[in-house]
């Protein structure tokens, strides 16, 4: 206890402020990489790289390599999230601005919170989650529709719909991370998983056409910032920070980076990347994040065994 007493406030504000405003910037970086990178290619770019330098960092402290079975759920997991949601995310922002992105993708706590009710059944329908579910569905509706005279177009349909099933995957990725054997060490199990992912959005790329199509040459200056400020602020530094935070802090503060992120790509993406920011985006976030503030603050009402 006195270790955690005593460590300087300084790193715990640093580390919020990476994952506050590191992660929240990322959906901006990832928008002027596609430009110019193909999606896939590019997402396999980041993850293989920072997949690299967590699993060999993990090694190199003398960590044991997951065994057969953990490698089999690393997979899974390493397909959910790298390969379907961000796989997704790359390819949608090319057609979608990056703050209306994130806030599409903060739905993920709103999709886990409907799995544990409908499928897995672990919690209880209260009046307030019906209502955050309700809040966070209607955000997306602002969003999306094409009848409502908020100004500003609404978000790209194959786009919206990507995203959606981004966000589906995380959900069922964190839902079976709960329940599938993992190594110990939470370092070396994302290490994995991201080279794992990194891997496999290679292949997606090559099955797709994007190397023969890619030229390095022709890549900007700024793109290829973009895709190593991704590799190294955006996963390794920012990863680094998150775990730190776990082992400090309590979950709930930790899980608030998750409705900060969006206003931070909201409010980049409108003064740097020259996004719209217009009545739709406004409302279409306050939903969402009222929707996730109310879910992720929530206790849990428990389903009884017996009923």
């Amino acid at each position: 206890m006195e270790a955690v007493t005593d460590r300087p406030a300084w790193k715990t504000l640093l580390a919020f402020a990476i994952i506050y405003f590191v992660w929240g910037s990322t959906f901006l970086a990832i928008r002027v990489s596609v430009h110019e990178v193909p999606p896939f290619l590019c997402a396999a770019m980041r993850f293989v790289v920072a997949g690299l330098v967590l699993f060999g960092w993990m090694l190199a402290k003398g960590e044991s390599l997951p065994n057969v079975r953990q490698w089999g759920s690393i997979s899974l997991i390493a397909l959910l999230i790298f390969v379907v949601d961000y796989g997704l995310l790359f390819w949608a922002e090319q057609r979608v601005a990056s703050g209306v992105a994130a806030v599409m993708m903060a739905t993920i706590p709103v999709f886990m919170a409907l799995s544990e009710i409908v499928f897995l059944r672990t919690q209880r329908l209260t009046v307030r989650l019906a209502f955050a579910l309700l809040i966070g569905v209607g955000g997306v509706a602002v969003l999306m529709s094409h009848s409502l005279n908020l100004g500003g177009a609404a978000i790209e349909t194959t786009g919206a719909v990507a995203l959606i099933v981004g966000s589906l995957s995380w959900s069922v990725a964190s839902v079976l991370s709960r329940v599938l054997p993992l190594p110990e060490s939470k370092v070396m199990s994302s290490g994995a998983q991201m080279l794992t992912g990194g891997l496999l959005l290679a292949v997606v790329a090559a099955g797709v056409g994007e190397f023969r199509n890619f030229h390095p040459g022709d890549v900007s200056r700024g793109a290829w910032f973009a895709l190593v400020y991704l590799i190294v602020a955006g996963s390794i530094v920012g990863f680094t920070a998150y775990v730190w935070l776990i082992h400090h802090e309590s979950p709930t503060k930790v899980g608030t980076y998750a409705y900060v992120n969006p206003v931070v790509a909201v409010v980049l993406g409108y003064f740097v990347g020259g996004e719209g920011l217009g009545m739709r985006t406004v409302l279409g976030t306050a939903f969402v994040l009222v929707s996730v503030v109310l879910i992720t603050t929530a206790k849990k009402q428990r389903v009884d065994a017996d009923g």
